[in-house]
């Protein structure tokens, strides 16, 4: 089996050799822009590691392993305009280094060219494997707009919140290892349980994050401890503090949410104090864990080499024992 590491390195240096048209300049631009941006490849190493799992040949799921890290860029163009954010990985985003416009067209083309590379997979998995594309691209649209409205609104229920991240950011790695194992030669039962597998690690992996988000040692976490306070974001931790909290509590919740100025740290101690009150990062902890052993009750399934599911059970360890 080839280590995640190789496969990442390989989705990097294939990514480097997409060539697009130089005509017209500012449509093709920002495109090579983007995906020089690096990032660690995850999706796409997926894909072909699922593929790699049940035998498959990696070279065969190379296109569709790029259409998977064309089309997850094209999200990040698209939502980086909607967010009004002016970096991405450290660097200049699109729509401010060129323009809102630019963003959104040159985002339109990668989500075609990630299905022209998606296409270039055997005749016989074109359909299911467009099926799931659709489905998955579909998830993220569904999980973005879901996001945007829970931003305006002041109550949001755990289960709906679970639901918008798993269409977010889950789907993309179950689809993504659903369409690597049925490249491999694995059959649409275990293709569906290593998509399940995936869906459930996604939902437990931004778990993860809301917690470091709050919890996190700043030298490590790689940005801002307590941005997702500061900034308002509806997180695990923020709607179960809401919906345990005394009246005092959540007139000092409700308080700090309302302000307009503050102080950055005085807010985030403030705010943090009243989460340990509430023990909300335990329950947050056992969600995340809860989802963590969904995952692995679906990998049990599988009917793979025990090596083999050990080796995606490592994996998934490895990816929930972090700090950044």
């Amino acid at each position: 089996m080839k280590k995640l590491e190789y496969l990442q390195a390989l989705i990097s240096e294939e990514v480097d050799k997409l060539a697009f048209p130089t005509y017209p300049a500012a449509l093709y631009e920002p495109i090579r822009y983007i995906l020089s941006l690096g990032g660690k490849r995850m999706r796409p190493a997926l894909l072909l590691m699922a593929c790699d799992l049940f035998g498959g040949d990696v070279d065969a799921a190379i296109s569709p392993a790029l259409a998977i890290e064309v089309f997850h860029n094209f999200t990040l163009m698209h939502d980086d305009i909607m967010d009004n954010a002016p970096l991405r990985r450290g660097r200049v985003t699109v729509h401010e280094r060129w323009n809102n416009n630019v963003g959104i067209l040159s985002g339109d083309v990668m989500l075609v060219q990630g299905y022209k590379l998606m296409m270039q997979v055997e005749d016989r998995l074109l359909r299911p494997i467009l099926d799931i594309f659709n489905t998955t691209a579909v998830g993220v649209c569904e999980g973005q707009q879901l996001d945007m409205e829970f931003e305006e609104r002041d109550e949001v229920g755990i289960d709906e919140y679970i639901n918008m991240i798993r269409l977010k950011t889950a789907v993309v790695l179950g689809g993504a290892l659903k369409i690597g194992a049925l490249i491999g030669g694995a059959d649409s039962k275990d293709a569906d349980l290593l998509s399940s597998f995936g869906e459930h690690l996604g939902i437990a992996f931004q778990l993860q994050d809301d917690i470091l988000d709050v919890y996190g040692d700043p030298e490590k976490f790689g940005k801002q401890v307590g941005g997702d306070i500061i900034s308002n974001k509806k997180t695990y931790l923020l709607i179960k503090a809401l919906g345990s909290a005394d009246e005092q509590q959540k007139k000092d919740l409700a308080g700090w949410i309302a302000l307009k100025q503050f102080d950055n740290i005085e807010k985030v101690t403030a705010i943090t104090n009243i989460y340990d009150t509430l023990n909300v990062r335990q329950y947050a902890e056992t969600a995340m864990q809860s989802y963590a052993d969904k995952a692995f009750e679906a990998l049990d399934a599988i009917n793979l080499p025990e090596a083999h599911k050990q080796y995606l059970r490592e994996f998934a360890d490895g990816l929930l024992v972090r700090e950044n």
